[in-house]
């Protein structure tokens, strides 16, 4: 009788064990991922790929990528959800947007994860220029992801053609308007064919003018997001010099639209390009002609901002869910998924390790315009940033394109700009 009531409590404890095990089994914690970009295309592939390795070796966990458009749109789906009580887990925004999403109570900070030896030396492997835009009060907010520098990219072709070095591109604010005044091309009838060089002024303005103002040897705004300083005498003179370019007709007059800038440079309207170098295999792809990548002209320095996105974990998301997104954040930085990301997208890996693999060592090696982003970092300024960084960055771009379509002087233009600034940051002081 003992040795049947102990057989049926062995096969009760077998049976329930095995519930447990198939509950447990069940349990997946769900992970929604959004991610700037429209729907499609070799980075949404690229994006998806990662997710299903990452569920293969962790059983447990659903990764849910959501592309909802631009980063502006993520940012406010983003804010939308997280309003309404339903976040995405995790997300993919600006570096830029750190503040807001702080302000809003949007995320947690990176370093309630951190907990062993290994997650320590995970969060300190990243460059530092990265780090600028990711942490601030003494915790991490972002984690380095997709993230770029602004480079110059230049056509050998037309360089050889002026006269001028195809291997030795222009390296200061006087060479580059030597240059451009050579490159630039005119009809019979007076209208130019070929600008020497352009610099986007729609989309991202002020980023593209931090490639003005860090060679003026000027910065924006404070580490802490309270102030800016739009009317230093540095600021005004990068500006200046900006408009300069138009003035003396070797760069397009007026606003320069973003996303139509490579396609300028495949077709030979402009010899040389300010843009982000993750534009880099894009235009491995589609320019059809020799072409260069180099660091952004120095004035009284050399220099570039950051740019591009981090990782951001939600506050309203469950603790499981943070655990989670922690850890797929963590997988999806790892050196060899890092560098196989800069192949695919031409943005910089964001780990030193992640060059010293293989695979990035050979493409480097075979494409060195790979390394030229990675090589201007030691340079790199922090992105431009505030508080409420919508609304101060608007108040810097409206400045920037009064200056450029002549409405304004630059001296006028940065002075009414950091007026506005100054007003919608009283709060944050």
């Amino acid at each position: 009788m003992q040795r049947k009531t102990f057989h049926r409590f062995l096969l009760a404890a077998g049976a329930a064990a095995a519930m447990g095990w198939g509950s447990a089994q069940a349990q997946t914690t769900e992970v929604s991922f959004y991610y700037p970009v429209a729907v499609g295309g070799p980075i949404a592939k690229a994006i998806d790929g990662f997710a299903a390795d990452f569920m293969k070796a962790n059983a447990g966990i659903k990764v849910t990528p959501v592309y909802a458009g631009t980063y502006q749109e993520t940012l406010v789906k983003t804010l939308t959800a997280h309003k309404a009580g339903t976040p995405p887990v995790t997300s993919v925004l600006l570096s830029t947007d750190m503040f807001t999403l702080i302000d809003e109570e949007a995320i947690v900070p990176f370093d309630n994860f951190i907990k062993t030896d290994d997650d320590r030396k995970w969060l300190g492997s990243f460059y530092k220029a990265f780090m600028m835009n990711s942490q601030t009060g003494g915790k991490t907010w972002g984690i380095p992801f997709q993230r770029s520098t602004v480079v110059m990219f230049y056509n050998k072709e037309l360089l050889k053609e002026a006269g001028l070095n195809p291997n030795s591109p222009p390296s200061t604010w006087a060479e580059l308007k030597d240059a451009a005044t050579k490159l630039t091309k005119k009809d019979a009838s007076g209208k130019v064919t070929q600008w020497g060089v352009q610099i986007p002024s729609s989309g991202f303005p002020y980023w593209l003018f931090q490639t003005l103002t860090t060679p003026a040897d000027a910065i924006l705004a404070n580490e802490a997001g309270t102030q800016v300083k739009f009317d230093d005498p540095k600021v005004v003179e990068a500006l200046q010099y900006w408009v300069d370019l138009g003035k003396a007709g070797v760069h397009p007059p007026g606003v320069v639209e973003w996303g139509t800038t490579p396609k300028d440079f495949f077709e030979k309207k402009v010899a040389m390009m300010y843009t982000t170098t993750g534009n880099l295999t894009n235009v491995k792809a589609n320019a059809k002609f020799d072409f260069g990548v180099a660091m952004i002209p120095g004035a009284k320095r050399k220099g570039s901002p950051t740019g591009g996105g981090n990782f951001y974990i939600s506050k309203k998301a469950s603790p499981a869910q943070q655990e989670a997104s922690f850890k797929f954040i963590k997988w999806i930085t790892q050196p060899e998924r890092a560098a196989q990301w800069s192949m695919d997208t031409g943005y910089v890996a964001v780990t030193p390790a992640a060059y010293e693999t293989d695979t990035l060592r050979k493409y480097g090696r075979d494409f060195p315009p790979a390394l030229v982003a990675r090589d201007q970092l030691p340079v790199s300024v922090a992105e431009f940033s505030t508080h409420d960084n919508q609304r101060v960055t608007k108040a810097l771009n409206d400045g920037l394109q009064a200056a450029l379509t002549g409405t304004k002087t630059p001296a006028q233009a940065m002075k009414d700009a950091q007026a506005e600034a100054d007003r919608i940051l009283r709060q944050y002081k």
